[in-house]
């Protein structure tokens, strides 16, 4: 989306497809870290967004047992907001929408599903797809795979996809807050357990992690038993763990760690969750993936403009976008070995903190690491496509 509304902008007929009827999609992505903040603005957008529900993280803290402990502190970073905003993916998607539909060139067509690619003479021209209407074909310049981490683009390109390894997965899942509840969002570490609660107003959104594969035992054990481990990490959610009716409350994330080999073919370029995917440490998903698109942009507009060759510049995408990925990705591996998946595993209670986070605590500035690390990313990228005039109305 944020892609298309960068092509648009640059005055390139652009369209859309997204497979259901709406954005609607629990548990997706919902952090907008400061570095897409600040590409809003530079894209003069930023009030308005800023105008639209949301909630502001100005830290990261975690609580390890009986200790309280501040990960990152966004207020240092130089970019006009200084905190992670918290809005749901549709909402934001929805907004981007909004703005893009200001600019003739950028076409969004709903419920169509892309079902096939249409390769001619080696080079990728298209799309074949479904929609309410029949099938549809359509033909482009370029294809852009951004269709997240079972990328069905990527499948059909025949890309090569090498995988680093996960060891955990996470249920997503919503609680009631209340107004007596603690205001910060952590996560909790409790005698191998692993739970985060992220403040989205009226309500908690809960990620509780597991080890990998663990989801069907963990349902054999029974919902009760579920319900009373949520309480023994967060016990402010006493008795609201009821809400959870039954396992169709409880959504499933199959955690990934992965990227293509070459992100591109000719005529056919993949960004986001589609040329890597991500970890949910840290929330950066979505700030890689909206990177990736800024990137893209500033690459390649000015050849589409042109009705240039556009083949011979699309590995440059992967060029530019390859070395933050590949070191946020080195960061969330080495967190799954290290912290992460020991923490799943240890039964006894924690007598002392970890020397980094008790540095941490010691030395206040060093939060301003992790802040920058999460808040934007490894070489954060910033707008430099054209933009064309908006037509009166």
């Amino acid at each position: 989306m944020v892609l298309g509304f960068l092509l648009a902008r640059a005055g390139i007929e652009v369209l859309v497809l997204e497979k259901h009827s709406d954005f609607l999609r629990d548990f997706r992505g919902d952090t907008i870290h400061p570095s897409t903040l600040e590409l809003m603005y530079e894209l003069g957008i930023l009030d308005d967004f800023l105008k639209r529900p949301h909630q502001e993280l100005t830290e990261i803290g975690a609580q390890i047992e009986d200790f309280s402990v501040t990960v990152a502190d966004f207020s240092h970073l130089p970019t006009h907001c200084k905190f992670v905003g918290l809005m749901p993916q549709w909402d934001f998607l929805n907004f981007v929408a909004e703005k893009a539909r200001a600019y003739p060139q950028f076409h969004l067509r709903m419920e169509t599903e892309v079902t096939d690619l249409i390769v001619e003479n080696g080079r990728v021209s298209g799309v074949q797809a479904t929609s309410p209407q029949g099938t549809v074909e359509v033909r482009a310049n370029l294809v852009v795979g951004a269709d997240g981490r079972r990328s069905l683009v990527r499948q059909k390109a025949g890309l090569e996809v090498n995988d680093l390894g996960a060891p955990i997965d996470v249920l997503w899942m919503r609680l009631t807050r209340q107004p007596t509840d603690p205001r910060a969002t952590l996560g909790r570490f409790s005698a191998g357990n692993i739970l985060v609660t992220l403040d989205r107003g009226d309500y908690w959104q809960c990620a509780y992690v597991i080890p990998k594969g663990e989801f069907t035992a963990l349902q054999q054990k029974g919902l009760p038993a579920f319900r009373e481990g949520i309480e023994s990490i967060a016990p402010f959610l006493r008795g609201r763990s009821a809400e959870l009716k039954d396992w169709n409350d409880v959504k499933l994330l199959t955690v990934a760690v992965d990227r293509l080999r070459h992100w591109s073919r000719p005529g056919l370029q993949c960004i986001g969750d589609s040329a890597h995917a991500m970890s949910p440490i840290g929330g950066v998903g979505i700030n890689l993936a909206i990177q990736d698109a800024v990137a893209a942009a500033n690459i390649l507009s000015q050849t589409l403009l042109n009705h240039g060759v556009i083949d011979q510049r699309l590995h440059e995408v992967q060029k530019r976008r390859e070395f933050p990925t590949r070191m946020t990705q080195a960061f969330q591996v080495f967190a799954h070995k290290r912290f992460i998946f020991p923490a799943l595993g240890r039964k006894t209670s924690v007598e002392r903190l970890p020397l980094p986070l008790k540095l941490l605590q010691t030395f206040p500035i060093l939060r301003r690491i992790p802040a920058r690390l999460v808040g934007l990313g490894v070489r954060p990228e910033h707008i430099h496509s054209p933009e064309a005039k908006i037509p009166a109305a």
